[in-house]
């Protein structure tokens, strides 16, 4: 199934499979969620992860929906992997060198990686490892994979492909429509025994066969998963204090793939003199870039007429681009739903410096769900889940 049909990228059909989901988020999810059936296949899981990836729905929407139908004990191992999302950005925010690092070795291994035979089978599925060539080609197809095959398939390229997981984690970034710099490299950095310091995850032939309903069953595979090791991660730093935007100042609306729903970041009436939003990805396949693309078309709508502004898409964040916007509109300002560590973060990072520098003013807002979340992803995903009661007590 191509993309566009598996994911039409808008905000009305992200709401339409959130409202035929939330029934089963309870019992149905907790007992079936690591069952993969295959494409067309999938009703266990809510398949809203692109969604949520680029807040066309918003972490505080899909939880209240769910916990509308459910108690929090019903419906706590959905509520839970809603959140992991939520402590990913929280943990990474925290420890951007994480992804600089990632980055940085990437990009050094593909200068030196000496196997590139083994690399294109892997790519193109055609190792010959039953599951795992199934699982690239669906990828690439797709822009999806179902969770528990994104862990085997990531077993099976560090331990028994033995290819370098950072070459891995960027074939998920690539083709991924919800893949993220937090949830796609600290997920890798698991299955490796690197973000759990010695601890990994081993895809076994078992595990594969009964959870996919016996569609595979392959051979060959590692029967042990030596972890990964590398130098010590610097101190977590603290993270940004929240930034509000006063709504009667006038200003510049910024819109980007990390969060394309500004209508619940600011209100209605904030003196917009205009709105850009940022519509391309430079690091996606095809399927990733056309939903971007899709979906920021659907976000110029909504902005439009929630917030009465002139409209412009643009395919970059160069700082004279954002200059030249911000002097056209007339205004000195220019604010935009904060962006998490990631190449949008770093991007915004650069020209805020460039327009300081002219007198405009960047301000990022964060969402109070990220501002009440993330100080609590100190440490591992069980201190985190602790605090959730009482986080969504307030906001859902």
């Amino acid at each position: 199934m191509h993309t566009t049909e598996l994911f039409p990228a808008t905000r009305a059909h992200a709401l339409q499979r959130l409202a035929a989901f939330a029934p089963h988020a309870g019992r149905d999810y907790s007992e079936n969620r690591n069952v993969d059936e295959g494409q067309g296949r999938r009703s266990h899981v809510s398949m809203l992860s692109p969604y949520l990836r680029h807040r066309l729905i918003t972490e505080r929407e899909v939880v209240a929906t769910v916990l509308a139908q459910h108690s929090l004990a019903e419906a706590e191992k959905y509520v839970q992997e809603v959140l992991w999302r939520t402590y990913w950005k929280g943990w990474l925010e925290m420890r951007p060198a994480v992804w600089h690092r990632f980055v940085a070795e990437r990009d050094a291994v593909r200068g030196s990686f000496r196997g590139a035979k083994l690399l294109k089978s892997a790519v193109s599925g055609a190792t010959g490892i039953d599951g795992f060539d199934d699982w690239a080609r669906e990828l690439v197809e797709t822009g999806y994979l179902h969770n528990h095959a994104r862990m085997w398939f990531a077993s099976i390229w560090i331990f028994t492909l033995e290819l370098p997981w950072t070459l891995g984690a960027d074939f998920f970034l690539r083709h991924l429509l919800d893949a993220d710099p937090a949830s796609n490299t600290l997920s890798w950095r698991w299955v490796a025994g690197l973000q759990t310091v010695g601890k990994t995850y081993l895809a076994t032939a078992e595990n594969i066969a009964r959870y996919t309903q016996g569609r595979f069953a392959p051979k060959g595979l590692a029967v042990t998963a030596q972890p990964l090791v590398e130098p010590p991660l610097p101190s977590p730093l603290h993270l940004q204090e929240r930034v509000e935007h006063n709504p009667r100042t006038p200003a510049l609306l910024v819109v980007t793939p990390e969060d394309l729903h500004p209508e619940t970041v600011f209100v209605p009436d904030s003196r917009f003199n205009g709105a850009l939003i940022f519509s391309a990805t430079d690091i996606g396949a095809p399927q990733s870039q056309a939903f971007v693309a899709a979906a920021a078309a659907d976000t110029t709508a909504r902005v439009k007429a929630h917030f009465g502004s002139p409209v412009q898409n643009i395919a970059t964040l160069d700082p004279e681009v954002l200059l030249a916007a911000s002097r056209d509109a007339g205004v000195g300002t220019i604010v935009t739903p904060y962006a998490p560590t990631g190449s949008i973060a770093h991007s915004l990072s650069v020209a805020a410096a460039t327009l300081k520098a002219e007198g405009v003013q960047l301000i990022q807002t964060k969402r109070t769900w990220d501002a009440r979340l993330w100080p609590f992803a100190t440490k591992g995903f069980f201190a985190f889940k602790q605090h959730i009661p009482a986080v969504l007590a307030d906001e859902v």
